[in-house]
């Protein structure tokens, strides 16, 4: 049974940083794609960042130097590395994991990510 668990929300200045963690189990984790998706209130889920088993990655536009995904298999862990926040990125973000790109994939159950002065 896959299960995804993210952590490192909060609330944070603009201009601040913020890390985010998804420690996945249930699955090997080393052959799925990896993703962050992000909702904000009133909007559509949409797609972060991802990273293939591979290790190749994929950004949305709005996000392309400021954030950056990464991943350690030993630990089962996927990350995202959040710098330059701005009012605009504050959603919840959620984790997905999926074997296949076409696929839905299985999704966390979010953390938060405010900023606000």
């Amino acid at each position: 049974q896959v299960q995804l668990v993210e952590s490192g929300g909060g609330l944070v200045q603009p201009g601040g940083s913020l890390r985010l963690s998804c420690a996945a189990s249930g699955f090997i984790f080393s052959t799925y794609i990896m993703a962050w998706y992000r909702q904000a209130p009133g909007k559509q889920r949409e797609l972060v960042a991802s990273i293939s088993s591979a290790g190749n990655t994929n950004y949305a536009d709005s996000v392309k130097g400021r954030m950056t995904i990464s991943r350690d298999n030993t630990k089962k862990t996927v990350f995202l590395q959040m710098t330059n926040l701005a009012p605009e990125d504050t959603a919840v973000y959620y984790c997905n994991a999926k074997l296949h790109s076409e696929h839905s994939g299985s999704w966390g159950q979010g953390t938060q990510v405010t900023v606000s002065s």
